[in-house]
């Protein structure tokens, strides 16, 4: 009975009832590996600095600390991996060797992840 019940629902039918922020619908409508990626450093994000705010901002998402934006995730366009960009990168470079400048950015430095082994 519940399995009858579970298809009858429409997936447009429940979005209607639950108010499902932009942010969390951003990183639902990814494609894999993108998603496990995102989730992942998402929840690293969260859990390691919990002061930080989660906002979407031009279409991504962003992690502020005092309305100031410090980190945001990306998937930049002809790429095949996860930016994990921190807006004031340069400041940290020397001491974080793996940030690196891609696309010839000012002040952004970024970690590049194709896969959750490149966590490692």
């Amino acid at each position: 009975m519940l399995l009858f019940i579970f298809k009858k629902i429409k997936r447009s039918d429940i979005k209607s009832q639950i108010k499902v922020k932009p942010v969390d619908e951003y990183f639902l409508n990814l494609k894999e590996p993108y998603q496990s990626i995102m989730l992942y450093v998402r929840s690293v994000i969260i859990n390691t600095l919990p002061e930080l705010e989660e906002r979407y901002s031009s279409n991504i998402p962003f992690y502020n600390i005092e309305k100031k934006p410090m980190i945001y995730l990306n998937i930049l366009k002809g790429k095949n991996y996860v930016d994990i960009a921190f807006v004031q990168g340069v400041l940290l470079e020397e001491q974080f060797p793996i940030l690196k400048d891609d696309n010839n950015r000012k002040q952004v430095r970024s970690i590049q992840l194709k896969t959750l082994e490149d966590l490692d």
